[in-house]
């Protein structure tokens, strides 16, 4: 492996031991990947990730105590830039649409294939969201209904800003004040990749196409 190029550190969360250590050996076999942990619940995973802070959790949802829903919105909040992939052998629309509102960067099954597994890894690495076809169908369909129920009175850039993450919101703000990406990134404790792609979905969802825009709008919602 390169230097130059960033190893990925993931940790890897189920209850079961078996498939635990198949993903183990899976990832460690990749020339870019690096597994930090390995949990068994959810408490433990929340631990030891703030200890760890790894790139990328692959997360059981179906534990005993504290199970994977949980313990995705409890790391998401405590650590924003790891990215969080729920494995399940169920494709339940509730847990899939529960999972991402805690904070979920993605949703695969246990059926996935060993390839298609460290593809979904890289991405969720790289701040993409990590969902099959189906899955991502599954979710912009549930975005859009629930965007045209609850955009009933709101002129159209309420609707954009609905669309914000709690993280987003805070990035526009600081867009809006005249800060930098660097100087964004110092004042959350974020790194200036997190910033950057969190500025990027901010332009994506607000329908503009430079940060003056962004800061406009946020500055004048009423227009």
């Amino acid at each position: 492996m390169a230097s130059s190029q960033r190893t990925i550190r993931v940790m890897v969360v189920d209850d079961h031991a078996l498939f635990r250590d198949g993903m183990v050996s899976v990832i460690r076999a990749q020339p870019d990947m690096d597994v930090v942990g390995e949990a068994g619940d959810g408490l433990e995973a929340f631990i030891m990730a703030q200890q760890l802070k790894p790139n990328v959790i692959l997360m059981d949802i179906n534990m005993a105590g504290t199970d994977g829903l949980e313990a995705t919105r409890m790391i998401s909040q405590a650590l924003p830039n790891t990215a969080i992939v729920i494995l399940t052998v169920r494709d339940d629309n509730e847990n899939i649409f529960q999972a991402i509102r805690n904070g979920a960067q993605g949703y695969l099954l246990k059926t996935i294939r060993a390839r298609e597994l460290v593809e979904m890894i890289r991405a969720a690495a790289r701040g993409e969201a990590a969902l099959n076809p189906v899955m991502a169908a599954r979710v912009m369909s549930e975005f859009r209904r629930t965007t045209a129920g609850s955009s009933a009175g709101k002129n159209a850039s309420e609707q954009q800003f609905d669309q914000l993450t709690n993280r987003e919101q805070e990035v526009l703000s600081f867009i809006a004040e005249g800060l930098s990406d660097k100087e964004i990134a110092a004042a959350l404790s974020l790194s200036l990749y997190t910033v950057k792609s969190h500025v990027r979905n901010i332009l994506a969802k607000l329908h503009v196409n430079n940060r003056r825009e962004a800061a406009r709008l946020a500055n004048n919602p009423e227009q």
